[in-house]
């Protein structure tokens, strides 16, 4: 059985939607030799993580950078506010990454880690490591992937396992686009979660792209994963 088998397989229960695309329109690039710089702006209302809110249900502000080699190499930092229900003020997460992106032939693969750092809580830091294998399905984008958090201090000497297929299709030639994802959790943030989405993407020129997005999850850790609507518009450039 081919990787393409494996994916187009995972990906099948998504198939009963008009179509497929996840929200984030990839931002413009400013190259620089070998060299590839992006970077995003966005305002959200609400942080959801993998089905859970973050910001205690509010409204969230991000801001990124990628810098990107043509070898593959890449590293980005990522910024939002967190509600992390711990009392203190002006909580911010900040998320360092490092990676390799290769297309193997139809197949992109990508592996890296991220350092989860967060501001007035730094004992909540914490590192995990990621790898996905996407490629197409028809018209569709389709990408399955593994985040595994090792054991280690800050998280209590447990470990986390996060498996998710995703999927992005536009319709057509228009501006407009859908998205899905389905994702299993286990481990120190959750014991067999299961969360999803599904919404929609337009383009609106010049960097713009606004996005409505139905998130939820079958654990609602006290209303936190309960079922909502994600609306947000973000800039790149």
């Amino acid at each position: 059985m081919t990787i393409r088998t494996i994916l187009a397989a995972a990906v099948l229960p998504f198939a009963v939607l008009p179509g497929l695309a996840w929200a984030q329109e990839a931002p413009a690039e400013e190259e620089t030799g070998a060299f590839t710089i992006e970077g995003e702006v966005g305002v959200l209302s609400d942080y959801r993580f993998r089905g859970i809110s973050l910001s205690g249900k509010e409204p969230e502000v991000t801001a990124s950078l990628t810098v990107s080699h043509e070898s593959g190499f890449y590293v980005s930092a990522w910024a939002s506010n967190v509600e992390l229900g711990n009392g203190k003020a002006n909580n911010a997460e900040m998320d360092w990454t490092a990676g390799f992106s290769k297309d193997l032939g139809g197949v992109t693969a990508d592996i890296g880690g991220v350092y989860y750092t967060y501001l007035n809580h730094s004992d909540l830091n914490y590192w995990e490591v990621y790898g996905s294998l996407g490629t197409k399905v028809g018209p569709a984008d389709v990408k399955l992937g593994l985040a595994y958090a090792p054991k280690q201090d800050h998280l209590g000497g447990e470990d986390n396992t996060y498996v998710y297929v995703s999927g992005e299709m536009p319709f057509g030639d228009s501006p407009l686009s859908a998205h899905a994802s389905l994702g299993w959790e286990d481990g120190v943030f959750a014991d067999k979660k299961l969360d999803w989405s599904a919404g929609l993407a337009y383009d609106l020129g010049s960097g713009f792209t606004a996005d409505v997005s139905y998130v939820d999850s079958h654990r609602s850790f006290s209303t936190a994963g309960d079922p909502t609507v994600v609306a947000s518009l973000k800039w790149g450039f």
